[in-house]
């Protein structure tokens, strides 16, 4: 079973060729094309193999950005607060719940994230609205999207992006599993991410409209709609954001300033200008660690949108690579999950989630190195900042609970304990209802075609299988004893 089907073949199909488990073909590819690449395939093919590889990425990431966070953040914190840790401690903080809602997302039932998923976008919505209230929400950065209580920021759209990831592809499974065409579930999704970007736009946060229109995007892909829709709806976004982008005015001096990189390197050039400064003088291997200029209050927002200046200069061309090459192994540890579950919207989610994550890395690369207009957006679990931290890891949790539920990982958990991985993230769960599991268990044990009485009250017959009907012709050893016995079949009587 494939992500979507645009190109590349099923799983299925690809185990009929084989003739075999994917453990067993993978072993036969190594056998062919030499040893190191089959036990490679083989130790890639273990249970829990994509759980484990994630989850070390997320800490490696997480770890990384809070050394970058405590590097760029130090000198600035020491002038305004005394202190050098001042931004390091919140973002630790932020990145410690952060990661306890990753486990909690992990080992909540499947059943319950698409249950409650209309639930969260409604509150998301309200709390969209509310924001854009005065004297409740709170502008910062020129845009008014932040709450402000007690001296903690908490930032809205954010959790609206994880919201519409979960909904939207428990409303594409819930077509899938209805035998409906997923076409139909277009307006309700459309419409409901329509809402939630004019609210994102009224706050003035072009980041954010950015992202929640490729999130959009990605939706449709992987949830199998047309090809006609997917292009078409894609030239109308890209001309709605052409448009947003010249209408309002410090959209549009982003926009000058890209097409004008020599244009005012004082004033609306400054952030990219003193960004490419940072980056040329990182060379290859870079000036060392917490030895970066830029961040002496000349590269504003150093700790945060234009920290990935701050890792080339210090880091140098080699530790921007590690940072690409870090995402360019979410991708395809996320879409190899995705490809692997069996559950649509376990598959729909993982890979939007992916790409989502991956897709504002690569937009915070490339306007910090003069590819793209400026838009904001932050490098993911490296900037610094509280809402980000946690709805990153939010979204990371719904990949790695699906990579927990993959069928040879379920399986695994059937044989063996898996040490640390079951103390921490429990049984994978999916939500089957307690009292319809053990109807189960006892309707097995039952032989079949007996019925049971009980207080004169007469249950209907158990269904028998095409397997246990006795046959019409053939030989007498081919029906199940109960089924001879039932039927008066003499044992002498071998063939008719």
């Amino acid at each position: 079973m494939v992500i979507g089907r645009r190109g590349g073949q099923s799983d299925d199909r690809g185990r009929k060729k084989s003739n075999g488990s994917p453990r067993a073909s993978a072993a036969g590819r190594g056998q062919g094309q030499g040893g190191f690449r089959g036990r490679v395939a083989s130790w890639s093919d273990r249970p829990l193999f994509d759980f484990h590889l994630l989850v070390g990425l997320v800490v490696l990431i997480v770890a990384f950005g809070l050394l970058m966070v405590l590097s760029s953040s130090g000198v600035e914190s020491y002038v305004f607060a005394g202190t050098s840790y001042a931004r390091f401690w919140p973002q630790c903080m932020f990145a410690a719940l952060g990661l306890l809602l990753f486990v909690a997302v992990v080992r909540v039932p499947t059943t319950m994230l698409s249950k409650y998923s209309p639930w969260l976008v409604i509150v998301c919505v309200a709390l969209l609205v509310l924001v854009l209230v005065p004297g409740i929400g709170s502008s910062q950065m020129g845009a008014q999207s932040w709450f402000v209580v007690g001296g903690m920021s908490f930032q809205p759209s954010e959790l609206a992006k994880l919201a519409l990831v979960i909904w939207s592809a428990s409303t594409i499974a819930l077509f899938v599993n209805s035998r409906l065409d997923v076409n139909r579930a277009l307006p309700v999704i459309g419409l409901t991410t329509l809402v939630i970007l004019v609210l994102v736009v009224a706050e003035k946060d072009l980041g954010t409209t950015v992202t929640i229109g490729i999130l959009f995007m990605a939706v449709l892909w992987f949830g199998l709609f047309k090809m006609r829709t997917f292009i078409t709806l894609a030239i109308g976004s890209g001309v709605a954001f052409v448009i947003l982008g010249l209408t309002a005015g410090y959209r549009s001096d982003r926009i000058r300033a890209f097409l004008n990189p020599d244009l005012d390197p004082q004033g609306i050039n400054f952030q990219s200008t003193q960004a490419k400064y940072a980056l040329a003088n990182g060379g290859i291997f870079g000036q060392g660690l917490g030895r970066s200029d830029a961040k002496w209050s000349y590269l504003p927002q150093a700790h945060n949108d234009f920290i990935f200046a701050v890792i080339g200069e210090e880091l140098g061309l080699v530790g921007a690579l590690a940072v690409v090459g870090l995402f360019a192994a979410v991708l395809i540890v996320g879409l190899r999950i995705a490809t692997r579950s069996v559950d649509p919207f376990l598959r729909t989610m993982t890979a939007t989630a992916t790409t989502m994550i991956v897709v504002q890395a690569v937009i915070n690369i490339a306007y910090v190195v003069g590819l793209i207009p400026v838009t904001g957006l932050q490098l993911p679990l490296i900037s610094a900042g509280g809402t980000s931290m946690i709805t990153t890891l939010l979204m990371f949790g719904l990949i790695a609970h699906a990579a927990y539920r993959e069928p040879a990982a379920v399986a695994s958990f059937e044989s063996a304990r898996n040490g640390w991985t079951r103390r921490v993230f429990g049984r994978p769960r999916f939500g089957a209802p307690r009292k319809a599991a053990v109807a189960d268990r006892d309707r097995d044990r039952r032989p079949p075609g007996r019925t049971r009485e009980r207080a004169g009250h007469t249950s209907a017959p158990t269904r028998v299988t095409r397997s246990q009907q006795v046959p019409r012709r053939g030989r007498a050893r081919d029906v199940p004893a109960t089924a001879r016995r039932r039927s008066g079949i003499n044992r002498s009587r071998r063939a008719s």
